[in-house]
């Protein structure tokens, strides 16, 4: 018989997201020279071999779902190239899709040219988030480090429990008690949306960049220690700010952006957890826009100070997902949920620093490292958010078309002035 692996609650939530998002996590770190090709090789098939979830197909029966653990091709996961656009072949290579019944879950290719090179991943956000994705890239170089390094065996990866309730962990017990009756979902839904064109056939997928200078971030941390206020929640504020401009939205209007949230702070410990996810969202509002944008960074602060002083962030409706998932078949429970379940229309997701010591290969770090959200269908959007060496790229995947890429580089744009407002350029 061949190996079932339990279909856990977040994959289950993100495999409905399909009517959502393609539920593609998208990393590419660039380097200066071209690392070993057949130690890369070696090392993505340890790490098939220690993670089944990530050579599983995800059956739905209409009853119940599960991963059934497959064999698969390492050339189908790991790819080289040699083309003459970079760049253009790195952004193809990251605007696929894996359906989630595919024997193989996560794709590795790396791009070569004039002695630089490009290693691009993309993986089901089913299998795991960004806080693990992160991880698993840095134990990942690891393992490439020590193999070429020292001959050990690229294996080092953390297994075990891929289980949502694992977030009590951190609890007492009656807190954890309190933790797993908290029924109600809080978000509120908000009919505001990023200005994009009507959803079409035609529309393609297509990721939009925009970077920040070290300076920036540097005068950006000065002006949140005055203000009172975190990078996030000056970018969120700015989100907000850009997004009145930019869809014209009276001034008066009652605004929510939704602001991802790593759930392990409420666990005791990773280190003997699998790969899986613990995000949720906290729902950040303003009452309006604000006389100006320092106006609205007071409102985003006052927001997200109520979700800091609740022990249980992140954690509301979690017991009812689980229960509407458990008392009914699999499609009679995904028609429940999506009744009850508002998908935010507008999100940020900050996914933090990527520390490039971390991500070394042979010792040379990469001179330019990003990791995107999902490409968001119509009319949903995601601005993701990463800092290497300093510098901020904010980056939104769209399926869309060359007026929705327009508008968003307008977005950005004014993400960028009302940033410079901010810190005084």
């Amino acid at each position: 018989m061949k190996r079932r692996l339990t279909a856990e609650l977040w994959d289950k939530m993100h495999y409905l997201f399909r009517d959502f998002n393609d539920r593609m996590v998208h990393v590419e770190l660039s380097y200066d020279f071209v690392p070993d090709i057949d130690a890369l090789k070696t090392v993505v098939i340890c790490a098939f071999e220690k993670i089944p979830v990530l050579h599983s197909k995800f059956v739905d029966t209409k009853l119940s779902t599960y991963w059934q653990v497959m064999p698969y091709d390492i050339d189908e996961v790991f790819t080289v190239s040699y083309p003459d656009d970079m760049q253009a072949a790195a952004d193809a290579f990251l605007t696929q899709y894996i359906p989630p019944e595919s024997h193989i879950q996560m794709k590795v290719a790396l791009f070569i040219k004039d002695g630089k090179s490009k290693l691009c991943l993309i993986e089901n956000h089913m299998c795991m988030d960004g806080g693990d994705l992160k991880y698993f890239l840095e134990s990942f170089c690891d393992n490439y480090n020590k193999y070429v390094n020292g001959g050990i065996s690229p294996i080092n990866y953390r297994t075990g429990s891929r289980s949502y309730d694992d977030v009590y962990s951190g609890f007492s017990k009656t807190e954890a008690g309190v933790a797993q009756r908290l029924f109600k979902n809080i978000n509120a839904r908000d009919d505001h949306k990023f200005p994009l064109t009507a959803d079409n056939i035609r529309d393609i997928s297509f990721i939009a960049r925009k970077k920040f200078s070290e300076e920036t971030l540097i005068k950006l941390k000065a002006k949140g220690k005055e203000l009172g206020a975190t990078i996030n929640e000056l970018l969120l504020a700015c989100y907000f700010y850009s997004i009145y401009e930019l869809a014209v939205y009276p001034t008066s209007d009652k605004m929510m952006i939704s602001n991802a949230i790593d759930l392990r702070r409420h666990m005791n410990s990773v280190a003997d957890k699998g790969f899986t996810n613990h995000t949720a969202w906290m729902q950040c509002a303003v009452p309006e826009r604000g006389r100006d944008i320092f106006e609205t960074v007071k409102y985003v602060v006052l927001s997200s100070n109520k979700f800091k002083k609740d022990k249980f962030m992140g954690l509301y409706g979690l017991p009812l997902l689980n229960f509407g998932y458990n008392i009914l078949p699999h499609a009679a429970s995904e028609e429940i949920i999506k009744i009850g379940y508002s998908n935010p229309l507008m999100a940020m997701s900050n996914i933090g620093v990527l520390k490039g010591e971390l991500f070394a290969l042979d010792c040379k770090e990469p001179v330019d490292a990003f990791i995107s959200g999902a490409v968001k269908y119509k009319p949903f959007v995601l601005l993701t958010v990463t800092t290497y060496k300093n510098v901020i790229t904010l980056s939104m995947c769209v399926r869309g078309n060359d007026e929705d890429k327009k508008t968003v580089n307008k977005f950005f744009d004014l993400m960028e002035k009302n940033i410079n407002t901010i810190i005084g350029d």
